[in-house]
């Protein structure tokens, strides 16, 4: 008898198929990507600049941001340009999301890649927990300020880069800032990566019938910086320990170009990619009364419900 894993352990399977590719052009595209200066953000740049796309970089570091401008732009003959924002603080995202609008009169794919993973709780400087800040709340917020350029630009696609990480859980709307309970790195990156999920499902249905598409993906369990900014324990670990059993992160930039530019996937929209095979999340992370929740929540949290009153 042959043996299937449960439903929900279908990802370690998903982690070693064969991947899909796509060799579509993405001739004079505009693609803007945050966390562009490394890891995952860094390759869908490199590949999405080699199928033809312009790129716009969302990022924090400008140093970095005019390197890979440069550098990109002579390999590829294509248009890089940048936007500053720290993703821990949302004034700096609506300030980039107005600029890219000032400027853009189209924009035909959304990559969302930056995030973090800390091992202690951290605040930003309006009292908001710093990862769910940084890897739901700006994502959501720059996601949110743009789409209506995306409906006017359609056909065109969101792909927010989410992870596994989502099984983790740690969600609860009652305590978003984690003042009630014990903190863990990996129960607060798993409640921003669930809390993003319910609101992928939940912009799915916003857009349906506007020719834009929303996803999220896992990138793989690859090689990134994401917890540098931890103690230098985790720093000696996550170098000389975890990254042996990491696969490169070209393979996540390879997926999202895929995602970005399969016609196969033109009318896909409000559904979970462990790299470019379709997968279900967990249970938790599908949760319709928390969907709703987490979804007014972030409504409120990022300031856009004053802005719908205006």
């Amino acid at each position: 008898m042959k043996f299937e894993l449960p439903e929900q352990l279908i990802f370690m399977k998903n982690d070693k198929a064969i991947q899909k590719h796509s060799n579509e052009p993405m001739t004079g595209k505009l693609c803007v990507i945050s966390g562009a200066t490394s890891g995952v953000g860094y390759e869908a740049v490199k590949s999405l600049a080699a199928g033809g796309a312009n790129i716009v970089m969302v990022v924090r570091n400008e140093n970095k941001a005019k390197v890979i401008k440069k550098e990109i732009e002579a390999r590829y003959s294509v248009v890089v340009a940048y936007f500053i924002a720290d993703f821990s603080d949302l004034k700096q995202v609506e300030k980039a999301a107005m600029d890219i609008l000032d400027k853009y009169p189209r924009i035909d794919i959304l990559i969302n890649s930056a995030g973090i993973h800390s091992t202690k709780r951290k605040l930003n400087k309006d009292g908001l927990e710093m990862v769910f800040c940084v890897n739901h709340l700006a994502p959501f917020l720059l996601t949110k300020l743009l789409m209506n350029r995306m409906i006017e630009s359609s056909p065109s696609r969101i792909i927010q880069v989410n992870s596994e990480g989502h099984r983790f859980n740690g969600l609860k709307v009652d305590d978003i800032n984690w003042k009630k309970r014990f903190y863990t790195g990996l129960r607060s990156y798993g409640a921003s990566k669930t809390a993003q999920l319910l609101t992928v499902w939940e912009l799915a249905k916003e857009l349906e019938g506007t020719g834009v598409t929303i996803n999220a993906m896992h990138p793989g369990a690859v090689k990134t910086n994401i917890g540098n900014d931890n103690g230098i324990l985790y720093r000696w670990f996550l170098h000389n320990v975890t990254w042996h059993f990491l696969k490169d992160s070209k393979i996540a930039g390879d997926a999202l170009y895929y995602l970005a530019s399969a016609s196969e996937l033109s009318n896909v929209s409000g559904e979970f990619f462990n790299l470019t095979t379709l997968e279900k999340p967990a249970d938790h992370a599908l949760n319709q009364e928390n969907q709703k929740k987490i979804w007014s929540l972030s409504i409120k949290m990022t300031g856009l419900e004053k802005k719908d009153d205006e």
